[in-house]
């Protein structure tokens, strides 16, 4: 067999069974085992002990510092392996191809498997991962063992036979992630070699950043083969962008060119944040010095490995073999890949050893049939076992521990570290469990932190200790500021040219808060305010079109009152709001003018209601006055009696009821009555409140209303699309007086009904013109001003940092009646509303007060007018038929007093019979008088058993009822 030749033969030991049996000989390997053992039958025979010999295969570069690094490492792994382990039965023999890329890679590995009939593979050592290769292992059940390759391509699912001796390269991009996170930098530059390893890498990273809300402001690639001329290109167009941070995956040797040309073309200076992975950190001792010095202040990212005895004597023996047997190669340190190479292979001895003695030998594959019959593959017998062992070893390695999760190493912590011009330190570690921690600890009981102040202290670019803040003003020239012109509301942004120097003012609020700004930075702004206007100097389109220059590099940033909303954050950054938020409706109060709105809190029944129970409590109190009257002296004029059906209810609200009535019951019902008279005395006063208040709010819109918003901002949109509002109903203004006069004339006028606009614009409006408008209807939802900046702009934080500063400050007030006047406040538009409460006036009341005075006037005409006097009279002498019908039904003597007439026809005064069983009688009644045959009655209440007396005046010719004084009654006696 041809590998025989280079082989010494290994014997396995003759077991005899216990019958008459046998020698048996054991079959040997089409692939390479070979065996000898022979005894003829019934003939005692003995052999020495052998080992069984299992051969795999490795591709290597000799071209590449690391294909001579794994070599070595590689045949120094089996001498140490087996001389610890002398005692194992199995030795694995190695078979080495050569191969300079990926297409002599993939006939190496085909010519072991076919050739060779080997039962494992370390390589291609090339960084990639070539599919074919891995093909090819799962169909000769051939594990594919791969100790470069950090980003995987291919799952275990897909290719079972494909193993990587190496941890994944997303946990690196996790680290890079919380880097950047913990430094604050909101955005970075990726720089990345243009190939497989570049790109899958940036799949990584691109998921890393998305959820740490890092933005890849601008992804380079570079090819291995770029000329340094392109490169500087490259450089210099990054060179004049904001972005400072730059976060490089490449090998070391095209990273070596890339920092020597950073440094020429000043990027490695003060304010540049650079940051490698282990692309470039696994070989940073041998790296050219030159290089090493171009990146002082450069941070890396690398695999940890901990420091052992063992791993320092390796590397003192591994400095002394590569000397020795490879004195051309230009790599003179061991770094982690030759440690993972050297691991791998006792991961494999030991997995070998596992399988024991068994049938090594392959078997022929339906290849053929599957249209492979040009490979002639043969399968593996021992693969599947192989590779079920090899994921099951674990052990404690050179480069840490070596266990296999899913076909790759599992993820080990990763060493920040920190270059210097001689060199470079470790400042700190990151874990995927504890995240960035000072000292390395693995117990798993740390929380996850993202903090940059656990590092050691960090020597950054330019030989500088502050931490570089992540981004800078272009070295173009200054910040391009982008002004949009009003031509109304220009207290916000005012932007005016002096006739003589033609020289542009920029003023108003927004612009104010602006600079208030500016002076909250950490950093000085360079900037220039350019006014968005065409050749004529008026506006050159809407925010929209404003906003979109960022987008096309016109602007750096748009300052003014800008309103944030979804749609522009797809194509800019907003800072935070400054100004109030929200949409409102302001229409003109609908004033009738009714001057009998003092009937209106209560309504017709009801007040059809309080006269009927006035005139019932009257009725009432009739009934129980009389009975009062038969149970003791009390007398009351019957006319008085009759009156308090009608006007004694209400006149009991002004006078003491206790000299009104006698009946205790009376009072009772009195009360009852007054608690009845505050309860609508109550109702009425709340209710016409709540009238006046509610009728703020009133308002109407005509059949053809039109509603009014500001010219070239979203409003229009916002009308159409959200409120749902015909485009042909929608007029458009600039200034408040344009505003005043359409909502001055109406619709109807071809003016408008109501004003939508932003909270801040109406209340400049309402303060205006005070209380003719009023803020009506729900505040629809936006999220206010705000200054633009490109997408992932890193001056959005600072700057709304800063905002926050000035909007909590107390000059914010000074700022406000600056450009707005005395009159405005911050508060909230209800406040507009209240400001605008109309007071009442005499026109409200004016029924009311008709009905005083008509009263007022028919009181004074009744009593100082002739023709007023007679009807009094005539109104007192119904009332006299009326009691005296009713005196006769009684039959019985009412005590009454009899007055006399005067020439005038006024009623005298009653007369009083002073005594000590006589007492004064009040008139409720009012004026009546009494004819009666030419005779005066005055009624004397009688003694105690004694009828009443009528004292009869003959001068006497009418009998009138009045409520005068006693004094005056005994004068007209006497004088009579």
């Amino acid at each position: 067999m041809p590998l025989m030749r280079n082989c010494n033969f290994n014997m396995l030991t003759i077991r005899r069974f216990l019958s008459f049996k046998y020698v048996i000989f054991f079959l040997m390997w089409d692939g390479g085992f070979a065996t000898a053992a022979a005894g003829d039958e019934g003939k005692n025979a003995t052999a020495a002990p052998t080992h069984f010999s299992v051969h795999i295969g490795t591709v290597l570069d000799y071209n590449t510092s690391m294909g001579a690094m794994a070599d070595l490492c590689i045949s120094m792994a089996l001498s140490d392996f087996y001389a610890v382990h002398s005692d194992y039965q199995t030795r694995l023999v190695l078979h080495t191809k050569y191969a300079h890329d990926e297409l002599d890679g993939a006939s190496a590995v085909f010519e072991l498997m076919q050739n060779e009939e080997v039962h494992s593979i370390l390589g291609p050592q090339m960084l990639t991962e070539d599919e074919f290769v891995v093909q090819l292992g799962g169909k000769a059940h051939v594990p594919v063992i791969s100790f470069s390759a950090r980003s995987q391509s291919l799952s275990s699912r897909q290719s079972p036979y494909y193993i990587r001796t190496t941890p994944d390269d997303s946990n690196q991009a996790k680290a890079l992630a919380a880097l950047c996170r913990g430094f604050e930098w909101h955005e970075a530059v990726i720089l990345y070699e243009d190939s497989d390893y570049g790109s899958q890498f940036l799949s990584r990273i691109y998921d890393a950043f998305q959820k740490d809300d890092i933005r890849a402001a601008y992804v380079v690639p570079i090819s291995t083969s770029a000329a340094d001329h392109h490169i500087r290109k490259e450089l210099n167009r990054l060179k004049t962008m904001q972005t400072r941070v730059f976060l490089v995956h490449m090998d070391a040797q095209l990273g070596s060119r890339l920092f020597l040309l950073a440094k020429h073309a000043g990027m490695t200076s003060e304010g540049y944040a650079w940051i490698i992975t282990d692309g470039i950190g696994n070989f940073m001792n041998s790296i050219d010095s030159d290089a090493v010095d171009s990146m002082e202040g450069v941070l890396g990212l690398r695999p940890y490995v901990p420091a052992s005895r063992n791993l320092e004597n390796f590397k003192t023996r591994w400095k002394k073999n590569m000397l020795l047997m490879k004195p051309e190669s230009t790599l003179t340190e061991l770094n982690v890949y030759g440690l993972w190479a050297y691991d791998t292979i006792w991961a494999l001895a030991m997995a070998v050893e596992k399988i024991g003695p068994v049938n090594l030998g392959f078997l022929e594959s339906g290849n053929s049939k599957n249209g492979n019959e040009n490979f002639n593959l043969r399968v593996s017998q021992p693969g599947p076992i192989l590779l079920r062992e090899l994921q099951s070893t674990t052990f404690e390695g050179l480069s840490g521990e070596f266990h296999l999760i899913d076909g790759q190493l599992k993820p080990s912590p990763l060493e920040i570290f920190n270059v210097y011009a001689t060199g470079d330190r470790a400042i700190g570690y990151w874990t995927p469990d504890g995240g960035i921690t000072r000292k390395l600890d693995l117990t798993g009981r740390l929380k996850y932190s993202t903090s940059t102040k656990e590092l050691k202290s960090i020597v950054w670019p330019g030989d500088s200790v502050k931490q570089p803040k992540g981004w800078s003003i272009p070295s173009t020239g200054r910040l391009k500021v982008g002004i949009p012109k009003k031509n109304g509301f220009t207290e916000f942004v005012n932007v005016s040219t002096d006739p003589q120097t033609k020289q542009v003012k920029v003023s108003g609020y927004s612009i104010d808060i602006f600079l208030s700004a500016l002076q909250q930075l950490p950093f000085s702004v360079d900037y220039e305010f350019i006014p968005f206007t065409n050749e004529s100097g008026l506006s050159n389109g809407t925010y929209d079109e404003l906003l979109q220059n960022i987008l096309g590099k016109t602007f750096d940033m748009v300052v003014g009152d800008t309103t944030i909303l979804a749609d522009r954050t797809k194509y800019v950054d907003f800072t935070l709001p400054y100004s109030e938020s929200g949409t409102v409706m302001v229409v003109k109060p609908k004033k009738e003018k009714d001057m009998w709105v003092f009937k209106k809190p209560f309504s017709w029944d009801l007040w059809l209601t309080i006269v009927s129970i006035c005139i019932f409590i009257g009725i009432v109190l009739r009934i129980l006055e009389n009975r009062a009257k038969k149970d003791s002296d009390s007398l009351r004029p019957h006319e008085q009696q009759l009156g308090l059906l009608f006007w004694f209810p209400i006149a009991v609200l002004a006078f003491p009821e206790r000299n009104m009535v006698v009946n205790k019951w009376s009072r009772f019902v009195l009360a009852v009555w007054l608690f009845m008279a505050f309860i609508l005395m109550q109702s009425y006063t709340a209710n016409l409140s709540a009238m006046f208040t509610v009728d703020q709010f009133d308002f109407r819109f005509s059949d053809d209303y039109n509603v009014g918003c500001q010219s070239g901002t979203f409003m229009r949109d916002f009308l159409i699309n959200r409120l749902h509002i015909n485009s042909s109903r929608i007029k458009e203004y600039s200034t408040i007086d344009e505003y005043h006069d359409a909502m001055s004339k109406g619709s109807k006028n071809g003016g408008i009904d109501a004003i939508f606009d932003e909270i801040p614009y109406m209340k400049l409006f309402l303060g205006r013109y005070d209380s003719k408008y009023k803020i009506v209807g729900p505040t629809y939802r936006t999220d206010g001003f705000g200054f633009a900046l490109p997408l992932g702009s890193p001056l959005v934080v600072p700057f709304s940092r800063a905002i926050l500063a000035v909007t909590e400050a107390t000059n914010l007030t000074a700022i406000e009646q600056k450009n707005f006047g005395l009159r405005y406040s911050s508060d909230n538009q209800n406040d507009a509303i209240n400001k605008a409460s109309p007071s009442l006036t005499a026109y409200n009341f004016g029924g009311l007060f008709i009905i005083i005075g008509l009263a007022l006037i028919f009181a004074l005409f009744c009593s100082e007018t002739p023709v007023g006097r007679i009807v009094a009279v005539a109104t007192s002498y119904g009332h006299k038929c009326f009691s005296l019908l009713s005196f006769r039904r009684n039959g019985k003597s009412r005590g009454r007093s009899m007055v006399h007439a005067d020439s005038n026809g006024d009623s005298s005064s009653e007369e009083e019979v002073r005594g000590p069983d006589q007492f004064n009688v009040n008139d409720l009644s009012g004026p009546g008088i009494d004819h009666d045959s030419g005779k005066s009655h005055l009624i004397t209440p009688a003694r105690d058993g004694e009828a009443n007396e009528t004292v009869e005046s003959e001068s006497i010719q009418e009998v009138q009822l009045t409520d005068q004084t006693s004094t005056d009654v005994s004068a007209r006696q006497t004088g009579s």
